[in-house]
């Protein structure tokens, strides 16, 4: 069954994976150079946030823990498939409510690959067996550890507005534990506050200035500001035809590059979805394995179309 979440501006599209609502032939995107390979580590968290597309939460374990034995059986199956994946990320929820965090991360870290854990450094984050694992993994590891810091706006207000009062401040004291203790990091902003792009990047540049983190608020790969995913705002569908129109190429979109890895409540093994963003939706599911993985994709939700062929964003740097 498809994803119910409300679609009204856009009824009677996004409902064949094969054609268009017009007719037309669907765009579809190959499973072209696999970079990067994301684990959901469950979708619990410390906070509940206004607009999380993935509704985590204290209470929603809709996504239980992944494992450290899981996590490495992955890392086996990239190297049975002869996946050229660089970088392997963690998200959430928040990873760091994993018990497994650090030793998922050390498990990547220690074949080579490049680790990018997303989270709001509040919390979770702080306690003292995770501050001692991250100190110890970036010390042995250097940059190719990157905890990337969801800061929704460099204004308090607007921060607040969204994840919870104080938590802007939270989220600062522990973004000055990462830069004390050596450890990379990037940020993940939003673009809905009514202001330009230019605007935000200045906003962020001062925060970055006054807090001496060494975060580039001009490049889009440190410093990524999301389109937000809204699937009640009309968007079109994408065809074949629309790789020439909008002189774009099914290599520019995210599930050309990447798959995630996820374990549902009550499954007894981990799947493997084509898109970070669609979770729930069991279209996107391909099956237990990377080998069931690397069909095809189509195109067939609005966040398909919004944001990732004409917003041009990327959950990876």
């Amino acid at each position: 069954m498809k994803d119910t979440a409300p679609q009204t501006a856009n009824a009677g599209k996004f409902e064949d994976p094969q054609v268009t609502a017009d007719g037309a032939p669907r765009a579809k995107v190959p499973l072209r150079a696999p970079q990067t390979l994301w684990f959901n580590t469950g979708t619990l968290c410390n906070i509940e946030c206004r607009n999380c597309y993935i509704l985590s939460s204290p209470t929603n374990d809709a996504l239980v823990y992944i494992t450290e034995a899981e996590v490495h059986d992955y890392l086996d199956q990239i190297g049975a498939r002869g996946w050229p994946v660089r970088e392997i990320g963690f998200t959430g929820g928040e990873p760091f409510m994993n018990p497994e965090m650090i030793a998922m991360a050390r498990a990547a870290l220690e074949r080579g690959f490049e680790v990018l854990i997303l989270t709001n450094a509040m919390r979770p984050m702080m306690r003292p067996r995770v501050q001692d694992g991250l100190r110890d993994l970036a010390a042995a590891h250097g940059d190719r550890l990157t905890l990337r810091i969801s800061i929704d706006h460099w204004s308090e207000h607007h921060h607040d507005a969204e994840r919870g009062r104080g938590a802007f401040d939270k989220t600062l004291e522990g973004m000055r534990w990462l830069r004390d203790a050596g450890v990379a990091m990037t940020v993940a902003g939003r673009t809905v506050w009514g202001e330009t792009e230019a605007q935000a990047r200045d906003g962020y540049r001062a925060l970055f200035a006054r807090e001496g983190f060494a975060i580039d608020a001009d490049d889009p790969a440190r410093t990524v500001l999301f389109p937000e995913m809204d699937e009640s705002v009309e968007v079109p569908e994408i065809t074949t035809a629309c790789w020439d129109i909008l002189g774009k190429s099914p290599g520019d979109v995210m599930c050309a590059s990447s798959r995630m890895v996820v374990k549902r409540r009550g499954a007894d093994r981990p799947a493997v979805l084509s898109c970070t963003l669609l979770p729930y939706d069991p279209e996107f599911e391909m099956g237990e394995t990377l080998e069931e993985a690397e069909r095809d994709v189509a195109l067939n939700h609005p966040h398909c179309a919004k944001f990732c062929v004409l917003g041009g964003a990327s959950c990876s740097g």
